[in-house]
């Protein structure tokens, strides 16, 4: 029997085997591709093998994430490059994100990074994030933010990264993108399409007169719900969990190939 893992939110799972996040992985790239979170073949997720070698699954450079598959996704280390024989490429700079922050966060086992519109706006604006809405409580004070440095191709970057993003879930790439980290993809994605949706209510809110936001002391009580660490007449620990099942139902519906 595989040993236990805690999830974030303190219960235990089994640990997956390679097939597991194979195909997990896969969903999330066709999640992206369905919600329209993508950048043609550009961008990333990637998800940390168990065991001492340091590999790692990633999207094969060139195509869609539309088309990526559980078997056609590729094995890489710690340097971005291909450990076993692919057909497919890899692009080692594109890990340069990636690797670093896997490196510095044992709990990384997944990092998902974008390009979206609202994203992309949000992080060109000063003020980053604002607390507008309920949903974007879930990151009231737990988002980094990393100053661009131009495209991430310099090793020498990976320190900055790392430093920014702390202990944080999620990370804004100034005049770049959105990142989140998760113990698992199906974490990274969900926290992913909730940074998503902040920005793009935070991109319709300015637009459309003046802004109320709430208190500080009602946005981190309000993050703190998220995270389960506040005290409360009810709680709903199982809420992502069901939402994951379903989007699966989902994808096994309109994509079933993603296992393959």
């Amino acid at each position: 029997m595989s040993a236990p893992t805690v999830t974030s939110q303190g219960r235990t799972s089994p640990a997956k085997t390679e097939a597991e996040l194979r195909r997990e992985l896969a969903a999330v790239y066709r999640l992206l591709a369905h919600f329209k979170m993508t950048d043609l073949i550009f961008t990333h997720v990637s998800v940390r093998i168990p065991g001492p070698e340091h590999h790692f699954l990633i999207n094969p450079y060139g195509l869609l994430f539309e088309e990526i598959t559980a078997s056609n996704l590729v094995k890489i280390g710690l340097d971005g490059e291909l450990v076993e024989p692919s057909e497919y490429q890899v692009n080692p700079a594109g890990f340069v994100i990636h690797g670093a922050i896997h490196e510095a966060r044992p709990d990384a086992h997944c990092v998902l990074h974008t390009h979206t519109k609202a994203g992309c706006a949000v992080a060109a604006q000063e003020h980053g994030l604002l607390p507008l809405n309920q949903i974007s409580m879930e990151f009231y004070n737990r988002v980094g933010y990393h100053d661009y440095e131009g495209i991430a191709l310099n090793t020498a970057e990976r320190v900055r990264l790392v430093e920014d993003l702390r202990d944080h879930p999620a990370m804004i790439l100034r005049n770049h993108g959105l990142l989140t980290v998760g113990e698992s993809a199906a974490e990274a994605f969900l926290r992913m399409f909730y940074l998503e949706k902040a920005c793009d209510i935070q991109i319709a809110a300015q637009a459309s007169g003046e802004l109320r936001v709430p208190s500080p002391e009602i946005a981190e009580h309000t993050a703190r719900q998220f995270a389960g660490e506040a005290t409360d007449d009810y709680t709903d620990d199982q809420a992502y969990e069901m939402a994951w099942a379903a989007l699966l139902r989902m994808l096994d519906r309109t994509a079933p190939d993603y296992k393959d």
